[in-house]
């Protein structure tokens, strides 16, 4: 059972595929007022209301458009690691392709993929950044 301190990690980031990030950008800052935090080369649009994190991704080849995955804000990783062993699950990964947001990744029983913070999604670092700051403790 996952300790007091990550007992309630914070749900605050949910990726959406979409063939035009752009179009959905739009209409999730029009309807929802939410605000563009970030905009990548890549195509990706990230919006935020002040606690959640929604990145619009673009899809690629034969993805479907929908719900990508979800992310949790936890205050320690390696109570996050401890508890994923003792469910017997895999370890959190190292997110490939360097996001501004979570550091590792995690998958579910059923397979969904699951991103882990612990910085947060409000703020934006890149893993120069992380490794930076790790060897500088």
């Amino acid at each position: 059972m996952a300790l007091e301190s990550n007992r309630r990690a914070k749900v605050r980031h949910i990726a959406i595929k979409t063939p035009d990030p752009q179009r959905l950008a739009e209409y999730y800052t029009q309807v929802f007022g939410l605000e563009v935090v970030l905009r990548r080369e890549t195509g990706s649009v990230y919006l935020s209301d002040g606690d959640l994190c929604l990145a619009l991704l673009p899809t690629r080849g034969e993805c479907a458009p929908g719900i990508e995955h979800f992310g949790f804000h936890i205050q320690d990783a390696e109570e996050i690691a401890h508890a994923l062993e003792d469910a017997g699950q895999s370890p959190p990964k190292v997110r490939p392709n360097d996001p501004p947001y979570a550091e590792t990744r995690v998958t579910d029983p059923d397979g969904n993929m699951i991103d882990l913070s612990e910085h947060g999604f409000e703020m934006q670092e890149f893993q120069d950044t992380r490794v930076k700051k790790s060897t500088e403790k």
